[in-house]
């Protein structure tokens, strides 16, 4: 039993390393494919739940303004409310100071005009009857 090592053949050496060299372009293709079709698939789902979040996005925006719009007029309708609430306490208060000084015998500032007025006409009376006498 001889131990020789196997030939050297050129011719089917090259075979194989032409039937290798085929199978690993193969091989190549079919990863290339491969990682086309599932790229593809991820990107349309990319793209489908981008949309979806776009599409939530615009109707919590469009909730938020609603909203504000809700919550301005409030406030508008609050502020009108004190308002009124306001002149209503401010009347009360204006007739019991009036009472007040009226039960200490002061004069209100409607008695004030009407003796200022007074004063004027008599002013004026006196005036012409001046004038009247020493012409």
């Amino acid at each position: 039993m001889s131990n020789k090592p196997p030939e050297f053949d050129p011719q089917h050496m090259s075979e194989q390393m032409k039937n290798s060299a085929q199978q690993i372009w193969q091989a190549g293709l079919g990863a290339f494919a491969q990682a086309q079709q599932e790229g593809s698939k991820v990107f349309e789902a990319l793209v489908k739940d981008g949309s979806k979040l776009q599409e939530t996005t615009l109707q919590a925006q469009a909730k938020m303004a609603e909203a504000a719009a809700k919550a301005s007029a409030m406030a508008s309708d609050l502020g009108q409310r004190a308002s009124g609430q306001f002149d209503r306490l401010e009347g009360i208060f204006e007739e019991r100071v009036a009472k007040a000084l009226s039960s200490m015998g002061l004069p209100t500032a409607q008695d004030m005009a009407d003796l200022q007025a007074r004063v004027s006409a008599l002013e004026a009376e006196v005036k012409a009857l001046k004038s009247g006498g020493k012409g």
